[in-house]
C-alpha cells in the first residue's frame, strides 16, 4: 500500500512539471516589462500574457510569427487562437518533450486447417 502511494504521488509531481501549449500566431508580441508581454492578433484583440508563460517561437510556422503559449493562460484570456497545433513543454527547463503515439498491434487470428502431408518430405 505505501509503495503505491508513494508512486501515486511521484507521478503527482512528474504530471505537474508538464505543461500544455498551442502554438499562436500573432501580429506582435511585445516586451512590457521583465515578467509581462503585450501579444497582438491578427483579429486586433489584444491581452497581457506573463512572460512564464510564454515558451518561446514556433519555428515551423513561416507565414507568421508564431509563439508556444500554455493553454491555461490562453482560456483566461481573451486572444483568438486555435487548438489544432499542441505540444508539451517543461516547466522547469522550458523545453518541449517529445510526442509520440503508443499504438498496439493485435494480430488477428488464423483457423487451423488439416492438411495431408506431403509423403516425400517425411522420412
Amino acid at each position: 500500500m505505501l509503495l503505491l502511494v508513494q508512486i501515486l504521488i511521484v507521478s503527482f509531481i512528474l504530471l505537474n512539471m508538464k505543461t500544455k501549449c498551442y502554438s499562436v500566431r500573432l501580429q506582435s508580441l511585445v516586451s512590457i516589462s521583465d515578467k509581462a508581454y503585450k501579444a497582438t492578433a491578427f483579429d486586433g484583440s489584444s491581452d497581457i500574457i506573463p512572460a512564464s508563460q510564454v515558451f518561446g517561437h514556433d519555428y515551423d510556422v513561416q507565414k507568421s510569427d508564431a509563439y508556444w503559449i500554455s493553454a491555461w493562460i490562453l482560456d483566461k484570456k481573451s486572444l483568438q487562437y486555435s487548438t489544432k497545433k499542441e505540444a508539451w513543454f517543461d516547466s522547469e527547463s522550458g523545453r518541449m518533450l517529445p510526442t509520440y503515439t503508443v499504438e498496439r498491434h493485435k494480430p488477428t487470428k488464423i483457423k487451423k486447417t488439416e492438411v495431408e502431408p506431403i509423403k516425400e518430405l517425411q522420412k
